[in-house]
């Protein structure tokens, strides 16, 4: 599987670096010659510009005709990210003169009015989360050859464009990145001779990997569909305001649970809004206060910022995606010089009735006694055992102390206690939470099994890795890594580096970087040769990461490993963070 990045780098945009017309990377090329209006296939095609200032900044390139339609603006929907990166671009190569109030405007308009509908845009979520997944774009495997050669596949699939438009965007690439033809776009000499025709009898198809991505692309991603029509017609300012639940997980620290009280501001009419954040990491007890700003393009995009209050953290981004109804929201909260900081978050609309949002300490060992804290929000403070169920074999003894947002009790589980994962029941509160009855500890997996970080700190900033161990006890078939193991949560283990043998006499582990071997944070080392090393070479290189869990049996310690590349820095970043402004 490939690991696609948000901000994966062209190589094709690293060998012109020095070049100004790297700035359009990724996406259509400004033109004074008009597009057409319209086409065979879809004569009514076009979305009409009706922004006064849109049409004053842009239509000096874009030519506009009889119905209000600007060419290339009008066969193109997007992202709000997309939108500005064209804007940017459009400043810096076609001499666009803005004012910083002018491009926001602009970029709001363009993202509400060329934007895309929710389901459109949930598949490419990854993309502006600016999150490391591993993705399989599955519907056509050349496309996303020909595509994934150079960009995340998330850059493509949040775009709608007429055919014509897809057409003139792999032209772009040609001309402004020579390399794209032998990179990906074209094929590499004559077709093969005596080619064996397909099982279904068609001829072979001999088609460049370009004109076969532009058929693909036209048909799945045009730019008229049915969920944008219905999305146009109803779409409206999201009524945020109120206090949110929030509960979230973060790698390394572990689960979060908290509030937001969200208000109006601003241009409360368009969107924007202000946030007081609130919330606990459950395993630490660390309680994190943040205030921010945000605005909703599209009627569900949420783009915020936070800082933490009282702290000298770095800026949080928030990318949340607002539900149809407005009671649900769910998205990243995300920092660090490579977005590697990150939370998974969701946000529920906290009305009159109690929520449960998760248990801090899902872990409960057969034939023992221990609390586990419940946290939510509207909690009720007279708690009784019985209001209750953690399923059979497990009895509530006592509640040791009730709040409204967060309660703990006491329970033991028999001997007997069939292991498994089960829903914690609350006949007063809505909500869920699960915890995992076992009976021992049985192997430990490393998150993530496949890490990445980059040095710096000299000329570039690094790019950390965090680390976490999860404990898991075998299923019914008492064999570990089948698909009945039982996930337990995260365990408290001791780091450490172990050399990756790659080449010989290798000697990575020494000089990557270190990790912190309580918390598993890796830290890169510095950028730059390194006259300690053999032939002078910058301090990159392959290491395994090791969790050791000793649990309760020090003398027979649980290992796991996973690996990590530590790389160079990456020296062409292109981030869209003005859309949460």
């Amino acid at each position: 599987m490939k690991r696609i990045a948000a901000y994966s780098v062209c190589l094709v945009s690293v060998a012109f670096a020095a070049a100004p017309m790297i700035l359009a990377r990724g996406q259509e090329r400004a033109s004074g010659s008009p597009a057409k209006a319209a086409t065979v296939d879809a004569p009514d095609e076009g979305i009409p510009v009706t922004s006064d200032l849109v049409r004053q900044k842009c239509s000096s390139c874009h030519r506009a005709d009889e119905k209000g339609r600007l060419t290339r603006i009008s066969y193109r929907r997007t992202t709000p990210e997309g939108w500005e990166e064209t804007i940017k671009r459009m400043m810096s190569l076609n001499g666009v003169k803005l004012q910083p109030d002018e491009a926001r405007e602009i970029v709001r308009y363009l993202a509400d009015h060329h934007g895309l509908a929710p389901d459109e845009a949930r598949p490419a979520a990854f993309e502006v989360e600016r999150k490391a997944i591993e993705y399989q774009y599955t519907a056509d495997k050349d496309t996303e050859n020909t595509c994934t050669s150079c960009h995340s596949m998330g850059r493509v699939i949040s775009q709608r464009r007429t055919k014509e438009e897809w057409e003139l965007l792999i032209a772009m690439h040609r001309g402004y990145y020579p390399l794209s033809d032998f990179q990906a776009f074209r094929r590499i000499g004559p077709p093969p001779r005596n080619e064996e025709p397909p099982a279904d009898g068609r001829p072979p198809d001999h088609r460049h990997p370009m004109e076969k991505a532009v058929a693909h692309l036209s048909t799945a991603f045009p730019l008229t569909t049915p969920e944008w029509s219905a999305w146009a017609a109803t779409m409206r300012t999201p009524q945020l305001a109120g206090r949110w639940a929030v509960s979230g997980t973060q790698l390394g620290k572990g689960a979060l649970f908290g509030q937001v009280v969200i208000t109006p501001s601003g241009d409360a009419a368009h969107g924007e809004f202000k946030t007081e954040t609130t919330f606990t990491f459950a395993r630490s007890g660390e309680t994190i206060k943040r205030t921010g700003r945000a605005i909703v393009y599209t009627g569900y995009q949420w783009r915020g910022k936070s800082d933490q209050s009282g702290g000298d953290s770095a800026a949080w981004r928030e990318v949340l995606f607002v539900d149809r109804d407005w009671r649900r929201a769910s998205g990243r909260w995300f920092t660090g010089a490579y977005d590697e900081f990150g939370v998974d978050v969701t946000l529920e609309r906290i009305g009159a009735d109690p929520i449960v949002l998760g248990v801090a300490n899902p872990m409960i060992k057969a034939g023992a006694t221990q609390d586990v804290r419940i946290y939510g929000a509207n909690l009720p403070t007279r708690v009784q055992p019985a209001d209750l169920n953690f399923g059979s074999g497990v009895t509530v003894d006592r509640v040791v102390n009730a709040a409204p947002d967060v309660v703990t009790v006491s329970v033991t589980a028999a001997n007997d206690a069939v292991p498994g994962r089960r829903d914690v029941l609350w006949s007063a509160a809505t909500g869920h939470a699960a915890v995992a009855v076992y009976q021992t500890i049985d192997f430990i997996k490393v998150l993530p099994q496949a890490g990445l970080a980059r040095v710096g700190g000299a000329n570039f900033p690094k790019q950390f890795q965090p680390f976490e161990a999860v404990a898991y006890a075998n299923g019914p078939d008492g064999k570990a890594d089948t698909k009945d193991d039982i996930e337990l949560g995260p365990v408290d283990v001791s780091w450490s580096l172990e050399e990756y043998t790659a080449t010989y006499e290798d000697d990575d582990k020494d000089f990557v970087g270190t990790i912190d071997p309580s918390t598993g944070l890796f830290t890169p080392n510095v950028d730059g040769p390194n006259p300690k090393r053999k032939h002078n070479t910058n301090n990159y290189g392959d290491v395994w990461v090791v969790a050791t869990y000793q649990g309760a049996k020090p003398m027979n310690p649980i290992r796991a490993r996973a690996h990590l590349l530590v790389t160079v820095p990456l020296y062409i970043k292109w981030d869209q963070a003005e859309v949460s402004r």
